[in-house]
């Protein structure tokens, strides 16, 4: 016999799903689902403070635009945007990479190296380089190799003025990541998904009847009487017997 008795019915290939039983059912197990969030949001914390390393940052900029070009019309503008997204492609390069490598004597691949090489614009004519690293200080080193390494690697290969280092980089020993705040919050947030989740799948295999209501929805009968609990006859029969009790002590 197919499974009738489900708390997710289809009829007429509409899904009805009882949200206020879910609810209620969330409600009574709300100790399980904040206990959840504490524990699994401790462990996120434990985990982000003592397992995952702090990475910092150092960012040094370059001005993209040379000397012979001027600013007094939008042609300078597009070039230098241009430029930009050119020098982005070539500071990447394996080449250019490799000879920053060599340099400071790196122990790692050059595809390792680009991981940790990120390039944004300020503006059309500034571009930023940005080197996270475990290490405050090698960031800094690898930032200012790299800016050098590309400005001078950069006027060789496109054989123009090479774009110039306003700014270096500088050691900075507050860390970029882990957000300890942020990872025990979302902690505490899967705990508490992951239980709702497990309350929400018990509570729609679980095919008992528990009211009429569930009588007529899972085996279409109409129900015709109730039958309270008969607490008070329980509690008068209690006391008839203790009464008789306490008149054959008597006696």
């Amino acid at each position: 016999m197919a499974k009738e008795q489900s708390q997710v019915i289809s009829k007429d290939d509409d899904i009805e799903i009882d949200l206020l039983g879910i609810l209620l059912a969330f409600r009574q197990r709300l100790w399980l689902i904040l206990l959840a969030a504490v524990v699994c949001g401790s462990l996120a914390g434990v985990y982000s403070k003592f397992v995952l390393i702090p990475q910092y940052t150092s960012s040094a900029m370059l001005y993209v635009l040379s000397k012979e070009t001027t600013l007094t019309s939008l042609a300078d503008l597009q070039i230098g945007s241009q430029l930009s997204e050119d020098y982005k492609v070539i500071i990447k390069t394996r080449p250019l990479l490799q000879e920053v490598i060599d340099r400071l004597g790196l122990d790692m691949t050059y595809r390792e190296l680009r991981s940790k090489i990120s390039i944004s614009d300020s503006s059309e004519r500034i571009m930023t380089l940005t080197v996270t690293d475990p290490d405050p200080r090698l960031a800094r080193e690898i930032v200012n190799q790299v800016a050098a390494t590309a400005s001078d690697y950069i006027g060789d290969i496109m054989e123009m003025v090479p774009p110039k280092i306003i700014e270096d980089g500088e050691v900075n020993f507050i860390p970029v990541s882990p957000n300890n705040k942020r990872n025990v919050l979302l902690g505490a947030l899967l705990g508490m998904v992951l239980v709702c989740g497990v309350i929400t799948v018990k509570f729609l295999m679980d095919d008992t009847v528990q009211t009429e209501e569930d009588v007529e929805r899972y085996l279409g009968l109409s129900v015709l009487a109730i039958v309270p609990e008969r607490v008070k006859n329980k509690e008068s029969k209690k006391k008839a017997s203790k009464k008789a009790r306490k008149k054959g002590a008597k006696k």
